[in-house]
């Protein structure tokens, strides 16, 4: 969120009044054929504008009416591992970016690679959401918006996300096992099915769909792009108006 200081105004004031001045000046000369005039002219105006400028701007900075806050969101996408989370919510960041939405981008690997002790069973990742709303609670109260990334398989874990915060968007990519795995680059449903991994969601531990999602995108038809435009799409209709 930015504010208007006093120093940016009188600098917009001195770079506008530069223009109107010359535009004075060249108007006095044209009629009067005398350059003392129109130069004493123009600086007598330049001084009295500039400080008209400066309170006229500050004046309207406090008056409400006119401008429209843009109540913080919160985008939470989950899906199985691979189902295209970090990817589409990249895309969809960036674009809300170029909207000058004061915004956060949370992912999970991220938080974990500050949290390396987190575990991974059913209790952890519990208490670890409980964690990640508390972090977009504090955002949201300094009208910050988050588009945020996490597997987050269990249903009670994505209820207590959206007591927390405001404005929750739950983000559904759906995938199957199978089309996520043909997209595992990194091994990991290879070495969760060897046991090297455990409590993976999809392999052996599970992924409760979401029952309440605000937006469902079937990745197996849907391109990156395609789902970045609709989730777009839905934040502008709603939040970006």
């Amino acid at each position: 969120m930015y504010k208007e200081t006093n120093i940016r105004s009188i600098a917009k004031g001195i770079s506008w009044r530069v223009v109107a001045t010359s535009t004075t000046i060249g108007i006095v000369y044209f009629f009067f054929d005398r350059l003392d005039l129109a130069i004493a002219a123009g600086m007598i105006e330049t001084v009295l504008k500039i400080g008209l400028y400066w309170a006229h701007e500050r004046a309207w900075f406090k008056v409400k009416w006119g401008r429209k806050k843009i109540e913080p969101f919160n985008l939470w996408f989950t899906g199985l591992p691979l189902s295209g989370k970090t990817t589409i919510a990249d895309k969809v960041y960036k674009e809300l970016e170029a909207l000058s939405i004061p915004l956060e981008r949370l992912d999970s690997k991220d938080i974990r690679d500050l949290i390396p002790s987190i575990g991974f069973t059913r209790e952890d990742r519990n208490r670890h959401m409980h964690r990640i709303g508390y972090l977009i609670q504090k955002l949201q109260n300094n009208s910050i918006s988050t588009v945020a990334s996490f597997v987050s398989p269990y249903r009670e874990s994505r209820k207590a996300i959206r007591e927390m915060v405001k404005n929750n968007i739950v983000v559904y990519l759906k995938a199957d096992v199978l089309t996520c795995k043909e997209r595992d680059y990194k091994g990991v449903y290879e070495r969760a099915e060897k046991g090297e991994l455990q409590n993976f969601s999809g392999v052996n531990d599970v992924y409760e769909e979401p029952q309440h999602a605000e937006i469902i995108i079937d990745t197996q038809v849907s391109s990156a792009d395609e789902a970045a435009q609709t989730i777009l799409e839905y934040i502008k209709k709603h939040y970006v108006k």
